[in-house]
């Protein structure tokens, strides 16, 4: 049984890492000509990706969701608001500290800004945030908050915040939403909630609240960061990547990474393991094969998200930022744009944590929302930020709130028409959908380009890309949502928009 669904996992993976090795193959023997060594250790990645995402995936349904769905249950049970905030504050900054996807963009952060933004204090403010904000978020799943509500009233405070904030820091503070909302905790934060809401009387009810928490996660963040540089004052940072120079080793990188990125994923798993066999002890008095099981599953966890970020980062990183750089160096940068929209549209289809979050979906409803129309709308949306953050690099007077500002303004409006479970789904596919693969391969492409553009700012036009990645699936999930209201109106079946 285990086997069968390793090898279903596996499949799935080579139909959504293929792409993307594909158009990098395509690209270098036609408008990019890379280094053999890059493009060997670019194909040795993609093998790692597609290893490693397929034993992630495995570990984190037999290993990962129990705990989060347990935790859940034994918060909502409690049924003391004092219990749930404390819990959801401490739940959330641990999972937010070791989320390694953070730490990727915090670590380019203090590179880009010469330490003039520490990895460590980012790490910890956006952690803070997160941690504050999955408390507020559990608090609404327990007490029966509309979630339309409470996201709007926090965009209120984001928009208020951002009148403040330097342009540098409103890149930052949106990327970070987006990089805390990575493989590690999507998964976490998925179950929490689903373990919080299960509970609840009212089947439609559960539903709606099983997704929304990672949207109000990915809040926290911004607010956070955007707090600190009002109060720290940080303002005109600009940075460079110093075009560095590629290793000439094949194996090289891949063995000076492995040690750096098992550590931290051993840091990241730590937290919910100790939690878990606190709460075995304590609470949960499970059966010895169940917590084997559990065990099992987190250790699968690590080998396959150490197998797929060594991937990325030995592999992928590299070449993403000599794709970029070679194809903004060309006379005609219509290609630049059209090769960031097919890149975004395919790269979203290996996020592990969008994988997480579909079949979460497609359980949820029973089937009724299809995971395949889930991704082609993600992939459509993905695919728009990556083209129109292309397009901001190569226009100077083009500004990220000059999208920002617009797009969440009619994100927010959608929520008050389309069904209420589609609202949850969508701001939760925005956090999502800027994982592991996004914070480092397009993320290098988008650095890679306005390094080689003339008048851009690698700091200020190349973060913001995960920010514009976080925000256009807000409204193409909710553009499906209005699709499938129209198509259960004809089939006289009548959706719930009210609350």
């Amino acid at each position: 049984m285990s086997l069968n669904v390793l090898v279903s996992k596996l499949i799935e993976v080579l139909y959504a890492v293929l792409p993307i090795t594909f158009i990098v193959l395509i690209l270098n023997f036609t408008l990019t000509n890379l280094e053999t060594v890059l493009i060997i250790r670019f194909i040795l990645g993609a093998i790692l990706i597609i290893i490693g995402l397929s034993i992630f995936l495995f570990g984190v349904d037999i290993g990962i969701t129990p705990i989060g769905q347990k935790m859940g249950a034994l918060v909502a049970k409690s049924n003391k608001l004092l219990v749930v905030l404390l819990a959801g504050l401490a739940l959330g900054f641990f999972i937010s500290v070791a989320e390694p996807d953070l730490h990727i963009l915090a670590g380019q952060v203090d590179f880009v800004s010469a330490g003039k933004i520490s990895k460590f204090s980012l790490v910890v403010v956006v952690s803070i945030g997160i941690g504050a904000l999955i408390a507020v978020g559990l608090a609404r799943i327990v007490y029966n908050y509309p979630l339309y509500k409470l996201l709007t009233i926090l965009y209120v405070i984001i928009f208020v915040l951002s009148l403040f904030t330097s342009p540098e820091f409103l890149a930052i503070s949106f990327d970070s939403s987006g990089a805390t909302t990575g493989a590690l905790t999507v998964p976490f934060i998925l179950a929490l909630a689903l373990g919080v809401s299960s509970l609840k009387k009212d089947s439609k009810a559960s539903e709606k609240d099983s997704f929304g928490l990672v949207a109000i996660a990915s809040a926290g963040a911004i607010i956070s960061v955007m707090i600190m540089n009002i109060i720290k004052g940080t303002d005109k940072i600009s940075g460079s990547l110093e075009h560095h120079e590629f290793s000439s080793s094949i194996i090289g990188p891949y063995l000076q990474k492995l040690p750096i990125i098992a550590f931290e994923i051993t840091m990241a798993l730590a937290p919910i393991l100790i939690i878990f066999l606190v709460f075995q002890k304590i609470s949960f008095k499970m059966s010895k094969k169940a917590v084997y099981k559990i065990l099992m599953g987190v250790l699968f966890t690590f080998v396959g998200l150490v197998l797929f970020l060594l991937g990325v980062n030995a592999g992928f990183m590299d070449v993403g930022t000599a794709v970029g750089y070679q194809i903004a160096s060309m006379n005609n940068k219509a290609y630049v744009i059209i090769i960031a929209f097919i890149l975004g549209f395919v790269v979203i289809l290996a996020e592990p944590a969008v994988h997480v979050l579909t079949h979460q979906i497609e359980d949820v409803t029973s089937g009724y929302v299809r995971r395949k129309m889930v991704l082609f709308s993600l992939s459509i949306g993905v695919g728009i930020a990556v083209g129109l953050s292309m397009i901001r690099i190569l226009v100077p007077d083009l500004q990220l709130w000059h999208y920002l500002l617009p797009g969440y303004i009619i994100a927010i409006a959608m929520m008050y028409f389309v069904p209420k479970l589609f609202v949850g789904i969508a701001f939760d596919s925005g956090g999502v959908a800027s994982g592991p693969m996004t914070a480092t391969f397009i993320l290098a492409f988008i650095q890679g380009a306005a390094e080689a553009i003339e008048g851009a700012n690698v700091l200020v036009d190349g973060f913001g890309m995960i920010a514009m990645v976080a925000l256009t699936p807000l409204i193409a999930l909710q553009v499906l949502g209005f699709i499938y209201k129209l198509k259960s109106t004809k089939k006289g079946v009548v959706m719930n928009d009210a609350e």
